[in-house]
C-alpha cells in the first residue's frame, strides 16, 4: 500500500487523477477501520490532512459551505444556529475522540447507508461540491448515493465541500442504536420544517441500501399542513396526520436484517421516530410563534 500525502489541493487532484483508485483519508475513522479488519486493502492512500481549507467553514446567506474535514466537534460548537440538525447528528457520533477527527466528507464518501450525517444532510437539502482536475461541479444530496456503499464522484473526483441550506425552521434528529455511545446505527431519522417554502423535509438512515427520503410522507404532510392552514395559525398537528406521517416514513424503509436489528424493527422504529421529531419540531415552531408573515 502507497502512501500519497499532497501538501495542497491542487497537488490532490494531480495525485487523484494520476492515480483514480487511491482511497482519501482524513479523519480515517472509516477506513482505517476496513483496513484494520483487512475489509479493503487500497494499493493508494491519499491523505488529505495537510490541506487546511478542508477544515474551513463559510456561513453565507442563504446557506454554508462546510469543508470536508471539518469535524463533528466543530459544527457542534459554532454551526448549531444555522445547521441544528446536523449538530444532533454529530452528537450521536461516536466517541468525543473521533467526533474531534471525523468529518462530513468521510461519510459522503464512504456513502454507507448507517452514516450519521446522511439523514441530517438529506433532510436540510444541500449540494455536494465535487471537484478534479477537469472542474467542478455541485451533485444535489438526493441524486448522491447511488447503491449500497456507492456514490455519485467520478473516479478521479474528491470531496471539496457541502453546500448545506441554513435552516429557516426547527430541525430534529433520532437514532436507535443498540447502546449510547459508540455504536452503528439500527435506523435513524432526521427532519427539517421550512417554512419559507412551507415545505418539510426528511432524511432516513440505516433501514435502507441507501439513505433515503421519505417522499410519500413528506408530500402527504406537506398537504395537509396546507390545507389545514397550520403554517398560518400554528395549531397543534392532529394524532390522524401524525400517525399517517409515521405509517408512510415508515413504507419508505427497505430494511434489512442483521446483527443489529431486523427489519420489521426497524420500519418500527423509523415509524416511531418520524412521529416523536415532527411532534417536537412542530412545537419548536409554534413555541417560536412563526407564522407565514413572520418566516418571509
Amino acid at each position: 500500500m502507497d502512501f500519497l500525502r499532497p501538501a495542497s489541493w491542487e497537488e490532490a487532484l494531480a495525485a487523484k487523477a494520476e492515480h483514480p483508485t487511491a482511497v482519501p483519508i482524513a479523519g480515517g475513522t472509516d477506513v482505517m477501520v476496513e483496513i484494520n479488519f483487512d475489509h479493503r486493502r487500497p494499493e493508494y492512500l491519499l491523505d488529505l490532512n495537510r490541506i487546511g481549507e478542508l477544515s474551513e467553514w463559510e456561513v453565507g446567506q442563504e446557506s454554508v459551505r462546510l469543508g470536508a474535514s471539518v469535524p463533528y466537534s466543530s459544527i457542534m460548537e459554532h454551526l448549531r444556529a444555522e445547521l441544528p440538525g446536523l449538530a444532533l447528528a454529530s452528537h450521536t457520533v461516536a466517541s468525543p475522540q473521533i467526533r474531534n477527527r471525523g468529518g462530513v466528507g468521510g461519510n459522503l464518501g464512504t456513502a454507507s447507508p448507517a452514516g450519521d450525517a446522511h439523514p441530517a444532510l438529506l433532510a436540510a437539502d444541500c449540494e455536494v461540491e465535487a471537484e478534479s482536475v477537469r472542474g467542478t461541479r455541485l451533485i444535489p444530496i438526493d441524486a448522491f448515493y447511488t447503491g449500497v456503499k456507492r456514490n455519485a464522484l467520478e473516479p478521479d473526483e474528491l470531496i471539496r465541500a457541502v453546500h448545506i441550506r441554513k435552516a429557516d425552521g426547527p430541525q430534529q434528529y433520532s437514532k436507535v442504536g443498540t447502546r449510547n455511545a459508540m455504536v452503528i446505527a439500527v435506523c435513524a431519522f432526521g427532519i427539517a420544517l421550512h417554512p419559507e417554502t412551507r415545505t418539510v423535509r426528511t432524511g432516513i438512515g440505516s433501514a435502507a441500501p441507501t439513505p433515503v427520503r421519505a417522499e410519500a410522507a413528506e408530500a402527504f404532510l406537506n398537504a395537509a399542513l396546507e390545507e389545514g392552514g397550520f403554517w398560518e395559525n400554528g395549531k397543534i398537528i392532529t394524532p390522524a396526520i401524525a400517525k399517517q406521517f409515521a405509517a408512510l416514513a415508515s413504507g419508505a424503509c427497505n430494511p434489512i436484517d442483521d446483527v443489529r436489528g431486523t427489519a420489521k424493527y426497524r420500519r418500527h422504529a423509523v415509524g416511531i421516530m418520524a412521529r416523536r421529531t415532527l411532534g417536537w419540531t412542530w412545537e419548536q415552531y409554534r413555541g417560536a410563534g412563526r407564522t407565514l408573515e413572520g418566516a418571509a
